[in-house]
């Protein structure tokens, strides 16, 4: 991931609507997907060293708001992204680390679901179009195999 740079979180830089896909349960072999749109606004941070979008989630059973966190290192030119959700305002998800190789942002942690280690998988892609696409994977085999269980597109609003 030697090609991030403080930029590459650019194309973030606004306000958007977004569409949501999430699995109804994770882990668990669900394929039942369920559809929901939100909101999200983005500024710089750190002198443009990092980044903070507010997210407007609209699932299906209530809405709710959250925060993504991003900072740059220039020594290691690599980011680290943390998630803030406003139901639990008083516990930050661990950090996913990661970068941009040819346009496609690749950020990853361990963590634990439900007690078991997983491993986490955040991918950013299409940056350099008008609609931007997020995924989050898990993984139960340290990797071998993902789960995609929610997706975001960001369609940018002017």
């Amino acid at each position: 991931m030697d090609q991030s740079t403080e930029h590459d979180f650019d194309f973030l830089i606004g306000n958007w609507r977004v569409q949501h896909r999430r699995l109804r349960e994770r882990m668990a072999g669900s394929v039942d997907w369920e559809i929901f749109d939100g909101t999200s606004a983005t500024v710089r941070t750190l002198g443009g060293l990092g980044n903070l979008e507010d997210n407007l989630i609209n699932l299906p059973g209530g809405s709710y708001r959250a925060l993504a966190l991003r900072s740059f290192d220039a020594r290691t030119r690599q980011w680290a992204i943390w998630w803030l959700d406003g139901r639990h305002p008083h516990s930050i998800d661990v950090p996913v680390i990661g970068g941009f190789e040819r346009g496609v942002g690749s950020f990853f942690a361990s963590d634990t679901l439900d007690g078991q280690p997983i491993r986490v998988r955040f991918l950013w892609s299409e940056t350099d179009s008008a609609s931007p696409m997020w995924e989050q994977a898990f993984s139960a085999d340290s990797g071998t195999t993902w789960e995609t269980n929610w997706s975001m597109r960001f369609i940018r609003q002017l």
